[in-house]
């Protein structure tokens, strides 16, 4: 069965992706069949696509690491004909055809129902990122028990695909939220515009990110916080966690502020803090299907179309280059029908 595909090859080390014809007979092997309706546009995706070695291996290579569809062919059990599905994390779209083409192949075991409450285009309006902002806000208040009384909660990077959801949950939720945003070379930059759409989702403050860039040298600081998301890492993750309070719960899932951080253990000795890490790749099948169902119900906020702008595929490789220059303001759902 022939399919429309964004699709990227290599020729001597440079890498071009065009929209092409491909055969469902070539996909990998796998349990289910599933005609995708929609995917999404990550930075993960934009990198796969202009050849990232640490995403994508083997190459010609169709990306996308977010896809939500209706299943076409079924040797599992759990799904039939007709069902309508969504596929986030795993390898999708890394080294496995993703869902930026028609149809993708896959295991059983990555497939999850489309849950009442929320249709495929708005899954993929959450994606990757919006599992993994509800995997931070799960951890922070389930598992967690960071309770909306117990006072504030920090939300870093908060511009971003994962902070602005996790404002969103939070804010459902019933917690106050001080919301992060600015990039770390220019904190400033943009922050009116930040401001005022951060506000719009339901984050109580909003602060640059000069603020939660804190004197790495001191063990601890003035408590702040009763829980943190954190989606940047480096010395604004270590800031973070010595100004939570006592009892109080920080998740981290993002490294844009850098991969190493500065920590002593009075924090966690002597204010029982806990940090949570966030895996949206591998996460268990229970915990993502129980994710997904407070994602659709009780988290799930008013106009949810607004976050995001429909593409084609025939649009994504100048919206790629767009993302890599970090000049893509909303998120792109790509409509695989269009």
């Amino acid at each position: 069965m022939k399919y429309r595909a964004y699709y990227v090859t290599e020729d001597n080390d440079k890498f071009k992706g065009k929209v092409t014809e491909l055969d469902t007979a070539d996909l990998p092997a796998g349990d289910v069949l599933i005609r995708v309706e929609y995917s999404s546009l990550n930075y993960k995706d934009a990198l796969s696509s202009r050849g990232n070695r640490g995403v994508t291996k083997n190459f010609p290579h169709t990306p996308g690491i977010d896809a939500a569809g209706t299943v076409e062919e079924s040797g599992s059990f759990f799904f039939k004909k007709g069902d309508e599905v969504i596929v986030t994390g795993y390898d999708l779209g890394m080294n496995t055809s993703g869902g930026f083409g028609q149809y993708i192949r896959v295991p059983a075991a990555w497939v999850v129902k489309r849950p009442e409450n929320l249709s495929l285009k708005e899954a993929m309006i959450y994606g990757t990122a919006g599992f993994t902002a509800a995997l931070s806000v799960y951890k922070l208040t389930v598992t967690g028990s960071v309770k909306p009384d117990d006072g504030e909660i920090l939300v870093t990077g908060a511009r971003g695909g994962v902070g602005s959801h996790a404002v969103r949950f939070l804010a459902k939720a019933g917690y106050s939220v001080t919301a992060v945003t600015g990039i770390m070379e220019n904190p400033e930059k943009e922050f009116p515009e930040d401001e005022k759409f951060l506000l719009s989702i339901g984050a109580k403050n909003v602060i640059p990110m000069e603020e939660v860039d804190g004197d790495a040298k001191r063990p601890m600081l003035k408590t702040k916080w009763a829980g943190v998301i954190d989606t940047v890492g480096g010395n604004v993750l270590s800031t973070a966690i010595r100004e939570t309070n006592y009892s109080g719960s920080v998740t981290t899932c993002g490294n844009a502020a850098g991969t190493d951080f500065y920590a002593s253990v009075f924090p966690f000795i002597l204010r029982g803090v806990t940090l949570f890490g966030i895996d949206s790749v591998e996460c268990p099948m229970d915990y993502r299907l129980e994710t997904w169902s407070r994602m659709a119900d009780e988290w799930k906020g008013d106009n949810l179309e607004e976050l995001a702008v429909e593409c084609t595929l025939d649009e994504l490789d100048f919206l790629i280059d767009t993302v890599l220059k970090g000049n893509l303001k909303k998120r792109r759902i790509v409509n695989l029908n269009a």
